[in-house]
């Protein structure tokens, strides 16, 4: 059966003048493994957990280097990749998700740029920076970039792959049945990193440069910037792969976590589980752990593994419905690499390097004077005393950028809360503090304003009448 699919499967791709021969090769290879079923069962009772070997405490790495001349010599050798190919439809922006102003004007983009500008003026070296786009933001990006003409920064673009969605109903790739504009097709996810860059030159580009390692991460993790200490332990120890894990919260309580499986490291998702662990899995007590896709990489190990088509990380099935046609995106993730690394580490990192924008409440948190910016650089404020960010849980009203931030007159102070909840129509004026736990739920049909300069402390808001209590 299997093989029949891939057999009426090859030449519609082949007839896919879109995209490249690497890019055919590289999707029916997918879809092969994906029908083969040669997905591999984890083994519940394999599973143990990590030494400190193996997952390395970020405060046992020895001190950064003194020496200027040294650390120049050492950020030489790296590269930083930033995966730029998501839009920022979720919180109702177009174009990419890199390019939402997070604090004081600046975009995602603007401070990553910063940040890497004052590393290379600070020790004098180069360290280029990579952004893969998918075809979604690619054209976006390249006018974007124009504006760091003038900077210190190498800066280059390349795409990760285009494949197209395949039809449930018959295997058979959307776009060869008429369907060409961009719903035709998708980003593999952001396991395709590897033979992306191989396929761009990029690589060969970077190696010939004499650098040695990439620096991966999502464009939207404010706390993924270049660490000195974490470059310094790989070079020392031959790492070809290390993945920065961070504890869990009960808000990671679904996040990849890494495991001690049949005498090497692994990523374990979810996904994987079966199902009468899932709670286990879930616990914060067993898997103590999760991946915050900050990743360094050997380039010469991308290399070797690439042109050995050795990384068979595991494909995840992501179902969708293009003009009530189902269809079927398959992706890999680039954190399942770790297992085809050789010396594959992961470092267990502070969690401030691990500061996602996925959402409104997570941009609240940024803007807010819970953080200032440092040499672009978003820096937590001493003030707060609780090492956890405070939970922000904002409703539909808020969930797009615009809407949002035309609900609040001035982001209010929310360095000593724990949690705020909000639903319905709630405008905040200026200069509000917020304390403690606060709940405002405006009732339907009314708007609730929260006048300038209010400061509510372990209050539930339910009408104005609440605010005069």
């Amino acid at each position: 059966m299997a093989a029949a699919k891939i057999e009426k499967l090859q030449p519609a791709v082949a007839a896919l003048d879109q995209i490249s021969e690497n890019e055919k090769s590289g999707f029916v290879s997918l879809v092969s493994r994906y029908l083969s079923g040669e997905a591999d069962q984890i083994e519940w009772s394999k599973i143990q957990t990590p030494t400190d070997k193996v997952v390395v405490p970020y405060d046992s790495l020895a001190p950064p280097l003194e020496d200027l001349e040294a650390t120049k010599k050492l950020l030489n050798k790296l590269a930083v990749l930033k995966l730029n190919g998501g839009l920022g439809t979720t919180m109702g922006c177009t174009g990419p998700k890199s390019v939402i102003e997070v604090r004081n004007g600046f975009t995602f983009l603007d401070l990553i740029v910063i940040q890497i500008e004052s590393l290379n003026k600070k020790y004098g070296c180069n360290v280029p920076l990579l952004l893969m786009n998918s075809f979604n933001t690619h054209d976006d990006t390249l006018k974007i970039v124009e504006k760091y003409a003038n900077s210190n920064i190498e800066i280059h673009t390349f795409n990760q792959s285009q494949y197209p969605r395949l039809v449930v109903e018959d295997f058979l790739p959307l776009p060869s049945k008429g369907q060409t504009g961009k719903d035709g097709w998708y980003p593999p996810g952001h396991g395709d990193v590897f033979p992306a860059l191989k396929n761009s030159g990029k690589l060969d580009a970077l190696l010939s440069q004499g650098k040695e390692y990439v620096f991966v991460a999502n464009s939207d993790n404010l706390g993924a910037i270049v660490d000195i200490k974490i470059l310094n332990h790989l070079v020392n120890n031959q790492n070809e792969y290390c993945m920065e894990v961070t504890p869990k919260t009960l808000a990671d309580v679904k996040g990849g976590t890494l495991i001690s499986y049949e005498g090497r490291v692994q990523l374990l998702e979810i996904a994987q589980v079966p199902d009468a662990h899932v709670n286990e899995f879930k616990s914060i007590e067993k898997f103590k752990i999760f991946n915050t896709n900050n990743l360094w990489v050997n380039l010469k190990a991308i290399k070797r593994l690439v042109e050995a088509d050795a990384l068979k990380m595991e494909i995840i099935p992501n179902p969708k419905e293009v003009d009530g046609v189902k269809v079927l995106q398959l992706e890999t993730a680039a954190g399942a690499a770790i297992r085809f690394f050789n010396n594959a580490i992961g470092i267990n990192v502070p969690r401030s390097r691990f500061l996602p924008v996925k959402a409104t409440s997570d941009l609240l948190l940024v803007q807010s004077d819970l953080y200032k910016l440092v040499d672009g650089f978003v820096v937590r404020n001493t003030a707060r005393k609780i090492p956890a960010n405070p939970s922000i849980e904002l409703g539909p009203e808020f969930k797009k950028v615009a809407d949002s931030l035309s609900r609040f007159k001035s982001v209010p102070s929310i360095v000593d809360l724990d949690s705020l909840k909000v639903s319905g129509d709630v405008w905040f004026g200026a200069g509000i503090t917020l304390k403690g736990n606060v709940a405002i739920a405006a009732k339907s049909g009314v708007k609730l304003q929260i006048p300038d300069g209010a400061v509510l402390e372990n209050k539930v808001i339910n009408g104005p009448e609440d605010l005069r209590a």
